[in-house]
């Protein structure tokens, strides 16, 4: 059986642990082919940096796009994460249409948002393309916030009970027409996870690992990666959804005794071997 290929789009934050600094190592441990689109180049990432640099590579997702179309390279799954403009979610689209095999794998991470807000440079009007861009994915990945903006709902950061998730979910998969994968749920202090929606079965699992508490950044990169990773390589979507909680909690836990240091990210890289024993 030949090697799966995945490409996945999203930025190059040079310094950090997100992103495709993130995707790439992940996915390439778990024996897939990676391919990358950055959508912008950022010397570190947005969350407790200041004076980054940014550059935009949105004109060079088509020509990119066309090169590859040219030498017949095609791929059997894309995952996008953090986009930065409209335009990218139409040229992506377009790539989609162009660069990838007819049964391929379409999975998205609407990265735009936590915690009640939207993140630096997005907007309402953003959050209502995305909601557009969502449209035939197979998978896709919001967090509670995300999940608000593209159902043009309140957010709901907790008092919420398994009706309120799973009706969400449900709406989501409306909105999408495949399967959703919610996370940072919660309905106790101790534990916090996922919901896994199987439009298939009409069917919500949930997933849950220990609370460790703290802000993480890059978690959600490493989690939408490892799931990712694990669905392509053919994971069922629930046993996707649980493998990418453990090795996310397994990377918090492994930048626990260096926290102080190394509060920019998760040193995901101790928690790999780990996540190649189980795989094989």
């Amino acid at each position: 059986m030949s090697t799966k290929k995945m490409l996945t789009i999203q930025d190059v934050s040079c310094f950090g642990q997100c992103s495709l600094t993130v995707a790439l190592p992940i996915l390439s441990a778990m024996g897939i082919e990676t391919a990358i689109i950055p959508s912008a180049v950022l010397s570190t990432h947005t969350g407790g940096f200041t004076g980054y640099t940014f550059r935009d590579l949105t004109e060079d997702l088509p020509l990119i796009s066309a090169h590859w179309k040219k030498e017949n390279v095609i791929f059997d799954a894309l995952y996008t994460g953090y986009i930065g403009s409209k335009r990218q979610l139409q040229y992506i689209k377009d790539i989609e249409k162009q660069n990838t095999r007819p049964d391929h794998l379409f999975i998205v991470d609407p990265v735009m948002a936590d915690n009640g807000k939207l993140y630096y440079g997005f907007d309402e009007a953003f959050a209502a393309e995305m909601a557009k861009f969502v449209k035939g994915a197979d998978v896709i990945l919001p967090n509670l916030t995300e999940a608000a903006y593209l159902l043009k709902r309140p957010y709901v950061g907790e008092g919420y009970d398994k009706a309120f998730v799973e009706k969400t979910v449900r709406d989501l998969s409306l909105l999408s027409g495949g399967d959703v994968v919610l996370t940072g749920v919660s309905f106790s202090s101790d534990k916090l996870g996922v919901a896994a929606y199987s439009k298939a079965k009409d069917s919500v699992e949930y997933c849950f690992e220990e609370r460790i508490e703290g802000n993480f950044h890059g978690t959600g990169d490493v989690y939408a990666s490892c799931f990712s990773g694990a669905l392509l390589r053919g994971s069922s979507l629930e046993q996707a959804a649980a493998i990418a909680v453990e090795f996310t909690v397994s990377a918090i836990k492994a930048t626990l005794p260096d926290r102080r240091e190394h509060w920019y990210g998760v040193e995901f890289e101790k928690a790999l071997p780990e996540l190649i024993r189980r795989l094989s």
